[in-house]
């Protein structure tokens, strides 16, 4: 009698959720393994083998390419891309900041049309944004054009810095105006009722509670420019060279898989550090 009573009981709740949530996590995991995990272990794996003579990959176990990657040749890229990344994120933040708060002041109608003209460079091609920076900056450009002058401003740092601000200054502001829209509005009332000066208010008050916002944006920022190889290219003329720049040479031109499997293995090694140390402050705050 007892096991015909448990035959016609319904399955539980908690299975069929689990089943539920499996079908839907299904087309996820499936795109996460084919497209993250599949490629990132073939970078892997390559890394210990040889180049062979023309190109292409010899299957016989190697430590050379960890060790090449200790020449100062490509140390200095690296420490040039940090230095790159990290002026670029800095003046995004410089910027992105007071944009950010200045939106999230504005009437709800303004808000909606400001932010659409933060992304509204995001609706055109990424390549024609780089060529017209290349238009504006070149010696007969708009901007020499404009000041009468022949600056040189195109195929240096400062146009590579300035093509990758253009490029993800809205990837900074978006994570800060999301942030501080969220301030209770009562917190800066009261600071302000007991006295604290506007920049008090917003060193002691503002900007405490905006730091998961400056974080999130700061890696935003910097995570794409630290590994840009199309604007370094195309707006340094060759003469800035990058990690990507330095990872598309070595697969591309040069055909070395194994080092350029390397090279992206730091890469992505230095990443995952700065996405810990990220998820650790943003805990902290």
């Amino acid at each position: 009698m007892s096991t015909e009573v448990k035959a016609a009981q319904p399955a539980s709740p908690s299975r069929g959720r689990r089943l539920g949530a499996f079908v839907f996590l299904t087309p996820g995991l499936a795109y996460l393994v084919v497209f993250l995990l599949v490629p990132l272990a073939l970078v892997l794996g390559y890394t210990v083998f040889q180049r062979g003579r023309y190109g292409g990959v010899i299957y016989e176990f190697t430590t050379e390419n960890f060790t090449r990657l200790a020449d100062s040749l490509y140390v200095g890229v690296f420490v040039d891309s940090l230095k790159i990344a990290t002026l670029t994120t800095l003046i995004a933040l410089l910027l992105g900041y007071p944009t950010a708060y200045l939106i999230a002041q504005l009437p709800r109608k303004w808000k909606t049309i400001a932010l659409v003209a933060i992304v509204l460079p995001f609706w055109t091609n990424f390549i024609i944004r780089v060529y017209a920076w290349i238009m504006l900056l070149s010696p007969v450009g708009l901007v020499n054009s404009a000041l009468g002058t022949e600056l040189e401003l195109l195929y240096n740092q400062g146009a590579v810095v300035t093509g990758l601000l253009y490029s993800y200054l809205p990837l900074m502001v978006l994570p800060l105006y999301a942030t501080i829209e969220k301030l209770d509005p009562q917190l800066r009332e009261a600071s302000a009722n007991l006295g604290a000066s506007a920049f008090t208010t917003f060193r002691k008050v503002t900007l405490p509670l905006t730091v998961p916002g400056v974080l999130t944006g700061s890696l935003f920022v910097f995570v794409p420019s630290f590994g840009n190889f199309v604007i370094p290219e195309m707006l340094g003329g060759g003469k800035t060279v990058m990690v990507g720049n330095l990872i598309r040479t070595e697969f591309l031109k040069a055909r070395d898989w194994p080092f350029g499997s390397a090279l992206a293995l730091a890469l992505i090694a230095v990443l995952v550090v700065l996405l810990t140390v990220q998820s650790w402050a943003a805990r902290r705050a």
